[in-house]
């Protein structure tokens, strides 16, 4: 079975050609919207995915050397995300599927994070930590949903690191170069570190640190300070999450797990306490649609199907929410 997954949810647009029979990823393009200055206008993510859409369908067929008539299911995120970016790959996916008279998936974007790593992984049955834009969870498959164990009080990670970005004036997205900004850093500077139980929160951080930068206090100092700081919080509670349910594998998702001083941290801990630490590639960590494609044929192995009138976008939609049929 040929799948072709696409994904919207936020700054990128991407469409992977899956083959199911094999579990290969047969191309995975992606287009992604940045900035210089500033951060992320939902409205203008959403004109740059118009723009693109096209384009990357048709690379991403020749780059797996299939023709849309051989596609035979079509797999979309369907949420969360932002509004402006979900409707413009849930309209190609939508497309596609009356075009081509396929059937039709919608998946959970947050899900598809933790599916993918135990397709790609020897991974069983791991806590996820996934840290990306707008989200920060610690997450685990117990009773029929993926329970969220653990996460943000307030804004995610990603959405943290960028909007510190803003202030320093370095353009969207900020994390790569806040994590290259780190590394001229000698002097740790302390910072709130605020974890309340299974939670996080960066809100005063964030406050923080603009306070700290009026003082005079250098922004390469900042940067080393506030990965030694935020990855700490993470890991804390990813442990926890570990010896909470008795689980002795973690798996990173997300594209802040693109750093290697928060998978330094992690597989630390996991070393520490006897545990396995899984990471993938870079390319199946950010948002893609790959693991779109994987989580939408696991989906329709299970019966699972979405019915066009049903393929509305889902910008709310919790990991919590949604029954994992496909693995009971």
């Amino acid at each position: 079975m040929i799948v072709l997954g696409i994904e919207s949810t936020a700054h990128t647009f991407g469409v992977s050609i899956v083959d199911g029979k094999n579990k290969k990823v047969l191309s995975n393009v992606m287009e992604s919207y940045t900035t210089k200055t500033g951060g992320m206008i939902p409205s203008k993510v959403g004109d740059h995915h118009v723009e693109v859409f096209d384009k990357v369908i048709a690379q991403s067929l020749k780059k797996a050397r299939v023709k849309l008539k051989e596609v035979d299911l079509i797999s979309f995120s369907q949420g969360p995300g932002i509004g402006h970016s979900l409707r413009i790959g849930t309209f190609c996916a939508k497309t596609l599927s009356l075009l081509l008279k396929k059937p039709l998936i919608g998946v959970n974007h947050c899900i598809a994070h933790l599916e993918i790593g135990k397709m790609m992984t020897p991974a069983k049955d791991p806590v996820l930590l996934y840290a990306s834009g707008a989200n920060t969870q610690v997450i685990a498959y117990e009773g029929g949903k993926y329970r969220v164990f653990g996460e943000t009080l307030d804004m995610g990670i990603g959405n943290f690191l960028d909007a510190f970005g803003r202030v320093l004036g370095i353009g969207f997205p900020a994390g790569p170069k806040i994590e290259e900004m780190a590394k001229k850093g000698k002097n740790f500077v302390e910072l709130p570190y605020v974890v309340k139980g299974m939670d996080v929160s960066f809100g005063g951080l964030l406050t923080n640190l603009k306070q700290k930068l009026k003082k005079g206090y250098k922004k390469k100092d900042l940067a080393f300070s506030i990965q030694e700081t935020i990855f700490a919080m993470l890991t804390e509670v990813s442990e926890r999450a570990i010896a909470h349910t008795g689980k002795s594998e973690l798996l990173l998702g997300g594209g802040v797990v693109c750093n290697k001083r928060l998978q330094e941290m992690a597989e630390t801990m996991c070393k520490e306490r006897g545990a396995k630490c899984f990471i993938l590639p870079n390319e199946f960590n950010v948002d893609n649609a790959a693991m779109i494609a994987f989580l939408g044929l696991e989906m329709y192995k299970s019966g699972m199907r979405t019915k066009i009138k049903d393929a509305s976008i889902r910008p709310y939609e919790r990991t919590d929410s949604v029954d994992v049929k496909w693995r009971e």
